[in-house]
């Protein structure tokens, strides 16, 4: 909101909106004690508080917008904003004097280790990085080595800092920005839109551009395979740590039986878009999409590990989204307009359910023949404990959309969603609670504990252990007297 300004005393549980009568939005703030900082914003605004927030008042307007400030010191402050503006204070924020950058543009982010010593960062195509070692008198151009803009910089000293920036841009320079060296988490900037694990190590992400993304130590790295195609995938499914199989855009469907090194396109007969697809083992298995121009949806079946794909009639008028099977004969799939149909003959009929509800349903997670649950739109969670006979609407705790979820057992599942929305339940969906994903991006699909989403996010739910009590020694028991006759 604009003019917006919040201030805890309790280390973050609560937040209290403090009042400072300004219409811009603020997007930078520095304490330089627990009652005296400055805020900066929109259209050049600087907003000055010497009682912890209490009030604030404007100090100066810059020639443009502003976006960060640093003080080194109760006195000398740095703040950065649009067109490559630098502006200096040297008597704590009450005055305030325009400094020659050296470039034209836009600054988000500074930091000052002292009064002399500080860098700045920003850009718009480009990552740029500036550097001053007089106190801003002088500023020297960096090469980042990214093309991404730059949004967050910090230093623990006057050599060892992290400039942080769109689509998980990190980067890490020890020698006061000499030399900048990327330790980005993200392996690609292409959307990833489906991933599958097999075990805790094993899993795929397919996405945006052909995207195959592969991970064999529980995703602590990632590597790049060759999928032979620039087709978005859509939808991919493993059966075991070698063989799995994608889809996605035009009838793609590529199958690899060895880990992904080796991706092998196959014949699907159609050029409409597969959005989903389930293997229970080897050879079985099926993709799941929508003929825009027949209004019909699609099913595709194999049972000889892709090397013929046969449709099925299914008589569904919306799309096909999203689809699980448990065994090479039982299995469900979920669509536009609440549509849900369930075979237990392998795909030779489609049986119509009733979902009780309108929003499309995006994904669906069976760990038995009985137990399975359904997400979709405005955080739509059904689930069932027989087969889809009933389907009973869950308290997602959210009105997001969810477009992916996974369960490990009855019990234990997470969905996500829009704009970086985690939900997680351990009580089969009796309880779902809200879990922080550290994103905005939109996440699209879950695995086991991993999610993947816009913008190439992988996000990967970790639980620490609790340590095991070290067993108490059992004291010897006391021999007792004999008591005297």
């Amino acid at each position: 909101d604009s003019g917006a300004i919040l201030r805890t005393t309790d280390g973050g549980s609560t937040w209290v909106a403090q009042s400072n009568g300004l219409s811009a939005a603020l997007r930078g703030v520095a304490f330089t004690n627990v009652n005296t900082g400055i805020a900066v914003g929109q259209n050049g605004v600087i907003s000055r508080t010497t009682d912890a927030g209490n009030t604030w008042s404007a100090q100066f307007l810059a020639p443009s917008s502003l976006n960060g400030v640093s003080f080194p010191n109760a006195n000398i402050g740095f703040a950065v904003g649009v067109n490559g503006l630098v502006t200096k204070t040297t008597d704590g924020g009450l005055t305030w004097l325009t400094r020659t950058s050296g470039t034209t543009s836009t600054l988000n982010a500074v930091y000052f280790t002292d009064a002399n010593i500080g860098t700045a960062v920003g850009g718009v195509i480009n990552g740029v990085i500036i550097r001053t070692t007089d106190g801003g008198a002088t500023w020297v151009t960096q090469t980042s080595g990214t093309n991404n803009n730059l949004n967050g910089i910090f230093f623990v000293d006057a050599n060892n800092g992290t400039a942080v920036g769109l689509v998980g841009t990190t980067l890490r320079t020890t020698d006061g920005g000499n030399n900048w060296v990327s330790q980005s988490s993200a392996v690609t900037i292409n959307s990833l839109e489906d991933v599958s694990f097999t075990d805790a190590n094993n899993g795929t992400a397919v996405g945006d551009n052909g995207t195959v993304l592969r991970t064999t130590n529980a995703g602590n790295t990632w590597i790049n395979q060759a999928s032979g195609t620039t087709n978005t995938l859509l939808g991919v499914s493993f059966t075991d740590a070698n063989n799995g199989t994608a889809v996605g855009v035009f009838g793609t469907i590529l199958r690899t039986a060895d880990g992904g090194n080796n991706w092998m396109p196959q014949v699907s007969g159609t050029e409409v878009d597969l959005w989903g697809v389930s293997f229970t083992d080897a050879n079985n298995g099926t993709a799941v999409g929508f003929d825009f121009n027949t209004i019909t949806g699609l099913i595709l079946r194999t049972t000889d590990g892709g090397s013929t794909w046969t449709s099925q009639s299914n008589g569904a008028f919306a799309p096909l989204v999203g689809v699980s099977f448990t065994d090479a004969n039982t299995g469900t799939i979920v669509g536009g307009a609440g549509l849900i149909l369930r075979t237990t003959d392998g795909g030779n009929n489609w049986i119509p359910q009733a979902s009780g509800t309108e929003s499309d349903l995006l994904r669906v997670s069976f760990t038995d023949t009985n137990n399975g649950t359904a997400v979709g739109q405005v955080g739509t969670i059904l689930r069932t404990t027989d087969g889809g006979s009933h389907w009973v609407p869950q308290q997602s705790g959210t009105t997001e959309l969810l477009a992916g979820v996974s369960f490990t057992d009855a019990d234990q599942g997470i969905a996500v969603g829009a704009l970086g929305t985690i939900v997680r339940t351990t009580d089969g969906g009796n309880t779902w609670v809200n879990e922080t994903s550290g994103t905005g991006y939109d996440l699209s699909r879950v695995s086991l504990n991993t999610a993947v989403g816009f913008g190439g996010t992988i996000l990967r739910r970790t639980v620490t252990p609790r340590p095991t009590p070290t067993p108490r020694p059992i004291p010897s028991p006391r021999p007792r007297p004999t008591p005297p006759r």
